[in-house]
């Protein structure tokens, strides 16, 4: 379960890939699951429905 102004870590799906970091700008489904509006660290904006590769990062809280 997401809110906006979390942290959403996407893993690579590769070893060269790298990880992809965002904010989730907006959830659009119910009770905080996906899809979420995600700003990238490097700018781009896209609807987001991830799969099982991913991490959320509660707002004010880092990764463990």
């Amino acid at each position: 379960m997401a809110s906006p102004g979390d942290r959403i870590i996407i893993r690579g799906r590769t070893v060269e890939s790298p990880d992809r970091h965002g904010e989730i700008t907006e959830v659009r489904g119910a009770d905080g699951g996906p899809p979420y509006f995600v700003r990238f660290d490097d700018g781009h904006t896209t609807l987001v429905y991830p799969g099982t590769d991913f991490v959320i990062e509660r707002a004010g809280e880092s990764a463990r």
